[in-house]
C-alpha cells in the first residue's frame, strides 16, 4: 500500500508535452529567416527538476520550402545529425509558488552533433494542474559547427534567437 502511494505520488510529478512550439529567428542583411517546430518530445520532472528535450529538426517549417531544404541538407545535416537535444536541471523550482518564476535550466545542448554545457532563462508557471515554459535564448552557429558558406555570408546571420513555449500535463 505505502509503495502504490509513493509510486503514485512521483508518478504525478513529472509532466509531458502537451502543446509546443520552438522557433528561431535570425537577421541578416538580404533576409530574416524563421521557422517553427511543434513536434518536440519533453519530460520535466518537478521533484528533481530534471528536464529532457528532444527535437527532431526536419520537422522545422519554414515559409519558403527552399530554404527548408537549405536548412536540412546544407546546414544541419538532418540526415546524419536528425535530433537536437537539452538535458538538465531547473533549480529552484517550486511547486506551491503563485504566478511565473524567473529560472535557470543548466545542462548540455546538442546541436549538429556538438554538445555544449549551457544556461538557459526561462520562466515556469503552474496554471491548474499544468505548467507552462518559456523561454529566449541565443544559440551561435559556430558553437555547433554550423557553417555559413561564404557567398551566403549576408543571407545567414552568424547566430539565432529560439523561443520556446511549452504547456506541460501531468504524466
Amino acid at each position: 500500500m505505502v509503495l502504490t502511494a509513493l509510486a503514485l505520488c512521483g508518478h504525478a510529478q513529472k509532466y509531458v508535452v502537451e502543446k509546443c512550439m520552438i522557433s528561431f529567428y535570425s537577421h541578416a542583411a538580404i533576409e530574416d529567416i524563421s521557422a517553427k517546430n511543434e513536434k518536440i518530445a519533453s519530460i520535466f520532472n518537478a521533484a528533481t527538476g530534471e528536464i529532457v528535450f528532444s527535437i527532431p529538426i526536419s520537422e522545422f517549417k519554414f515559409a519558403k520550402s527552399l530554404m527548408q531544404e537549405h536548412f536540412n541538407e546544407k546546414y544541419m545535416e538532418s540526415d546524419k545529425y536528425p535530433k537536437a537535444s537539452f538535458q538538465g536541471v531547473i533549480a529552484g523550482y517550486d511547486a506551491q509558488a503563485k504566478g511565473a518564476q524567473q529560472l535557470k535550466a543548466k545542462g548540455k545542448l546538442t546541436v549538429h552533433g556538438v554538445t555544449k554545457d549551457v544556461e538557459i532563462p526561462g520562466t515556469l508557471e503552474k496554471q491548474g494542474d499544468k505548467l507552462s515554459l518559456k523561454s529566449k535564448f541565443i544559440v551561435i552557429l559556430e558553437d555547433y559547427n554550423i557553417t555559413r558558406p561564404q557567398l551566403l555570408w549576408k543571407n545567414i546571420a552568424e547566430q539565432v534567437e529560439v523561443t520556446v513555449d511549452i504547456s506541460y500535463k501531468p504524466q
